[in-house]
């Protein structure tokens, strides 16, 4: 998975962001920091072939559950930045429904919504980590 730069570079935004939720985010943020980083770790573990139909069930999985934390998380929170980090999830969900309905995207087009809808993902934690970080200063809490 990191063999070219643009992989280490991607790699090195999301490690940078995750720690940025996990160290100035409150709830919300650190835990959709922790499900970001346990779904790479476990897609990263998982194996990467698909059965004879094309379809990544492990991948699928793991990202619905993490589409489920986000508008969990969305649904408790009055956190603006969830909703669109839900968005970007329900775009990577929807490109592996296309698949499963055997509605064929070319393999770069599936590639290009899921790697820039993760980049989405991590801009909107990153401004929601932003947002909440700059609160809770601006109440002279931390």
């Amino acid at each position: 998975m990191l063999d070219t730069i643009y992989s280490q570079i991607g790699a090195g935004i999301a490690i940078l962001v995750v720690l940025f939720g996990f160290l100035k985010g409150d709830e919300p943020e650190r835990i959709a920091s922790a499900a970001f980083a346990l779904v790479i770790l476990v897609g990263l573990a998982a194996p990467i072939s698909s059965g004879g139909d094309g379809i990544r069930w492990g991948l699928m999985s793991l990202d619905i559950v993490m589409l489920a934390v986000l508008c969990g998380l969305a649904w408790h929170s009055r956190r603006a930045w969830l909703i669109w980090a839900s968005a970007f999830q329900s775009l990577i969900v929807t490109s592996h429904i296309l698949i499963l309905a055997d509605i064929r995207p070319p393999g770069n087009a599936f590639a290009a919504v899921n790697n820039l809808s993760n980049y989405g993902l991590l801009i909107a934690l990153a401004v929601g980590t932003f947002w909440a970080w700059q609160e809770r200063r601006a109440a002279g809490l931390k």
